[in-house]
């Protein structure tokens, strides 16, 4: 990494500096995560075949979608050479951070697992899946607005309390992080892509005014990370990084990681909302199209 015209390590344990071939060669299986995502590609795979079985379709876009996509931003996320920075540098942080609750948490929504599951699982399993989505805790954290609140506070939350640096002490609490990154992203994102039974979808209208009022809190949280003084002012976490790196290199990462923060953030808000545009738009057609056939009805009759 080049800090200020110098090269500095980008690791104090001897990992290379952080590129496209360490992303390779640093990748490492961690048994949590790797479990996780081969259990739920499984269940997922395992639904699929089930409906096949039986003669019913499934859009193969949506398998793509969750197994591919989903799953496999999860993966980069957690078990590629990133995830070997993530407690080094701020930057491989922050596009961790982003992938699993911007990213991955769409097109995990996009391929649509609770319609799989309550087209497929048993009788008492299916029982079961209906009464927790109709269940009050689910109804609660399931409301747009409870969402909304939770994936434009809690960013700032992270980065501006001890949170974050009692993130990089303890392991377990860093896995937590991890978790939490993609939750938030999936109760944010669910109800408004509306594909799946949730409880707490609104009209597109509002999907929409939802999507695009994150846009100024994400660019704000950017410009304030990215606000480090050269001496170290305002650098978050600053007894792990000075630690571990040159105080050149530690205002470099995250002025870095904001700047990424900002630009992608708006990036991936103006893409979610053009996929919602085209799902009302979509919606629409379908509407008109049934008011038609119900009209045509009527002159039959008379």
């Amino acid at each position: 990494m080049a800090a200020g015209g110098a090269t500095v390590l980008a690791h104090a344990d001897g990992l290379p500096p952080l590129g496209p071939l360490s992303l390779l060669t640093q990748t490492h299986l961690e048994v949590a995560p790797a479990l996780g995502i081969l259990l739920a590609g499984g269940l997922y795979l395992w639904g699929v075949s089930r409906l096949h079985a039986r003669g019913d379709a499934w859009p193969v876009g949506r398998t793509v979608a969750f197994v591919g996509l989903g799953l496999g931003t999860v993966f980069v996320a957690l078990l590629s050479g990133l995830a070997a920075y993530d407690d080094t540098l701020f930057a491989a942080h922050m596009v961790q951070h982003m992938l699993l609750s911007m990213v991955a948490s769409v097109f995990l929504a996009l391929g649509a697992p609770v319609t799989l599951a309550l087209r497929t699982l048993p009788q008492r399993p299916r029982r079961a899946l209906l009464s927790l989505l109709h269940s009050r805790p689910v109804a609660v954290l399931s409301f747009p607005l409870v969402g909304w609140l939770l994936f434009v506070t809690s960013p700032f939350a992270l980065y501006f309390s001890g949170w974050y640096p009692a993130t990089l002490e303890h392991p377990w609490l860093h896995e937590l992080l991890h978790v939490h990154f993609l939750a938030v992203g999936s109760l944010f994102f669910w109800p408004l892509l509306g594909i799946d039974p949730v409880p707490g979808r609104v009209s597109h209208p509002m999907r929409r005014l939802l999507a695009a009022s994150t846009l100024p809190f994400h660019a704000f949280l950017g410009v304030a990370i990215m606000s480090v003084e050269s001496d170290g002012r305002g650098l978050v976490a600053p007894q792990h990084y000075l630690g571990i790196q040159s105080l050149a290199e530690a205002v470099y990462q995250q002025q870095l990681g904001g700047g990424l923060l900002w630009a992608s953030g708006d990036l991936v808000g103006l893409l979610f909302t053009f996929t919602m545009l085209a799902q009302w738009m979509r919606a629409s057609e379908r509407e008109a199209a049934r008011e038609d056939r119900r009209l045509d009805r009527l002159e039959t009759v008379a």
